[in-house]
């Protein structure tokens, strides 16, 4: 396939639409007027990428109705969240996105998304959900762009890093107490969930240990890479 496949079918489209519509017009794939509407503007690729989009971004500046045009096979390939990003972005960009099937005659042309004015709309929950985790984690134990396999360090994770030092200094502790000696008001509540599988229960009520994970795994998290000291934790 050659993107001038694409043309004929979105040309068919417009016309029907009452577009006059012509082909490369000052380095314009495709230009389609009607009346003294702005002229929409689409230009053809044979897949989404950062060339055709940042080229799309130009065209702007001569109208605000600027599409991409796109094989269909290749439009509906992408996986559904990744399709869904795709279009947010082009949204937000004021772009438009059309996927075009050539066929025998006049093929078909389906719109995706016509161009708009775009605001995001803030997530106040989430919004405080960044905040909370910024003020609450200790110092910055993370560079920023770190592979996340092996997790970070999170304002939860130090807690839960406070509490096992506690455990391994201290042995086998209750609950209450732990969280009096830190000034953890959580602590209950983290060693219940043990989201880590660090922690243990020992004998007797609310007493907990240090589980064997917890002795094998809290070395790795402890080192200068992995962030503060139990001391900087308070």
């Amino acid at each position: 396939m050659q993107e001038s496949d694409l043309y004929l079918p979105i040309k068919q489209f417009l016309e029907s639409q009452n577009y006059e519509v012509k082909g490369e017009v000052k380095d314009c794939d495709v230009v389609a007027i009607r009346g003294e509407e702005d002229p929409v503007v689409v230009e053809l690729k044979l897949s989404l990428n950062l060339t055709v989009i940042l080229q799309a971004v130009d065209r702007l500046s001569l109208t605000p109705n600027v599409y991409i045009g796109i094989p269909q096979k290749i439009a509906l390939l992408k996986k559904r969240k990744r399709r869904k990003q795709i279009l947010k972005l082009l949204k937000m960009l004021g772009l438009g996105l059309i996927a075009i099937a050539p066929g025998l005659k006049t093929g078909s042309v389906d719109i995706l998304l016509d161009p708009s004015d775009y605001k995001p709309r803030i997530s106040k929950k989430s919004q405080q959900r960044l905040l909370g985790e910024f003020m609450q984690r200790v110092g910055d134990p993370n560079l920023g762009g770190s592979a996340k396999r092996k997790g970070l360090m999170t304002a939860y994770r130090q807690r839960a890093i406070a509490i096992a030092q506690f455990l391994q200094d201290n042995g086998s502790t209750k609950a209450s107490v732990i969280a009096q000696a830190l000034e953890e008001p959580k602590a209950r509540d983290i060693l219940y969930r043990n989201v880590y599988g660090w922690f243990e229960r020992g004998t007797g009520a609310g007493i907990y240990d240090l589980s064997p994970r917890g002795q094998q795994e809290l070395p790795q998290w402890r080192s200068p890479e992995a962030g503060p000291a139990h001391s900087d934790l308070g």
